[in-house]
């Protein structure tokens, strides 16, 4: 009797399986080998909501990568089309840049007034002065390879031997007088005095160093004390930082007769081209930093655009050159910009006025320690007060220890000459 009962709920679940398999031919369509009549294969699953995304995905970043490039292209494009507008001047007898070495730029400011106009011509003195001289003389020491950057100054005053200009300007005179001939005399006159290799020559005027002021909107420089300079046109009526536009500016970098007050009296500093020197040092260090900082792309073009207008350079240094250098020196903090000052001695009035004469040992150990096994010998070294032209003492370099940059190089610690307290400094940054 168990046996029929259990035969009798087996059918009765046969019965209900096929039962079910029925209802489910009827909402869902059974699966068979090879296509479909709707030519897909069942058997494979739809792709899902993210795999249909990618090809989409992908098509914008390559978009997006086109038009990175095409920014990219234009901005170079763009740069060389203003580097195009900077005048060029043919410089003979440069020395060749060698792959892997330091390279060393003549930055000479002009003392020009052409392109002066209204209150800046007067200020200059454009109509006591006419023609040009070098009122600024720097070797600008670039050491790709470290990122470092180190500038010798040479008083304007300092006495050498004019060489390829003897016939015109006498066997000796003041190195400022050499370019008056140009840039080239002058770069052949460094390398024969003091055995520099000079590879680049830039040129700036007057003009050219008020427009880039004003087109970074300025400069800020701090002031200890209250300064005036009656010559230059210096006006700075209370101390600390103060934000300097390019008329300004220029009247720091030009001041020789700074004077400065202190507790109601004004005092003067009594170096001359010295001082000057020091201060036109704290300007560059102001106008890096000012250029650094500056991310309003109408300013920089401002800026870019200002540059042709008083900037020559020689036609050596290409657009690609240029691009090579500001990359190598993207990073460089003005704050620690070594400057240096050639070594000289006044000897007061002479037949040449009041001049300066190199002083050795002191000189040669300054060229040693900055351009090192680049330094050849010099084949008319400057006169020294007897107006003989002794060959430069032997001597060892007095650099610090080098120091290892973030980039692996090696480069020397910075020796800066040291800046009076009273003298304008760069403004700590924001």
């Amino acid at each position: 009797m168990a046996r029929a009962d259990d035969f009798s709920r087996r059918g009765q679940y046969e019965g209900l399986r096929r039962l079910g398999g029925e209802m489910q031919s009827t909402t869902r369509p059974r699966r068979t080998l090879g296509r479909s009549s709707e030519g897909t294969d069942p058997s494979v699953p739809p792709p899902s909501k993210r795999s249909r995304r990618r090809p989409r995905i992908g098509r914008l970043l390559l978009v997006g990568l086109v038009m990175v490039v095409l920014v990219g292209v234009g901005s170079v494009a763009y740069l060389g089309w203003r580097y195009g507008q900077i005048p060029t001047v043919s410089v003979a007898g440069l020395a060749p840049v060698v792959d892997g070495q330091p390279i060393n730029v003549l930055v000479v400011g002009s003392d020009s007034r052409a392109g002066l106009t209204g209150q800046m011509a007067a200020q200059a003195g454009a109509s006591q002065v006419t023609g040009q001289r070098s009122d600024v003389v720097m070797v600008w020491h670039l050491d790709p390879g470290s990122g470092a950057a180190q500038i010798l100054s040479i008083p304007r005053d300092t006495m050498v031997s004019m060489g390829p200009l003897t016939s015109t300007e006498g066997r000796f005179n003041r190195i400022n007088t050499a370019f008056g001939s140009g840039p080239g005399p002058l770069a052949q006159i460094i390398e024969a005095n003091f055995g520099i290799p000079i590879n680049h020559v830039v040129q700036v005027d007057f003009a050219g160093f008020v427009e880039a002021t004003d087109a970074l909107g300025g400069v800020s420089m701090n002031f200890p004390y209250p300064a005036r300079d009656a010559y230059s046109g210096l006006s700075i009526t209370t101390p600390g930082c103060q934000r300097l536009d390019g008329t300004q500016a220029l009247a720091v970098a030009r001041s020789r007769h700074y004077e400065y007050l202190v507790n109601g009296t004004w005092e003067s500093d009594g170096s001359s081209d010295f001082g000057r020197i020091h201060r036109q040092g704290a300007f560059l260090r102001a106008l890096t930093s000012a250029a650094k900082n500056q991310l309003n792309p109408l300013a920089l073009n401002s800026f870019l655009g200002s540059i042709p207008k008083g900037v020559t350079a020689d036609s050596g240094l290409s657009f690609l050159d240029a691009i090579d250098l500001a990359w190598h020196y993207r990073s460089i903090d003005p704050g620690v910009l070594s400057t240096q000052t050639l070594p000289t001695t006044g000897v007061g009035t002479s037949t040449w006025g009041d001049v300066l004469f190199v002083t050795q040992p002191a000189s040669q150990q300054v060229l040693v320690s900055m351009f090192g096994t680049q330094l050849m010998a010099p084949t008319t070294p400057p006169p020294d007060t007897s107006l003989s032209t002794p060959a430069p003492p032997s001597v060892m370099p007095t650099t610090l220890p080098a120091t290892t940059t973030g980039g692996g190089g090696r480069s020397p610690a910075p020796v800066t000459t040291t800046q009076p307290p009273f003298d304008p400094s760069p403004c700590p940054a924001a």
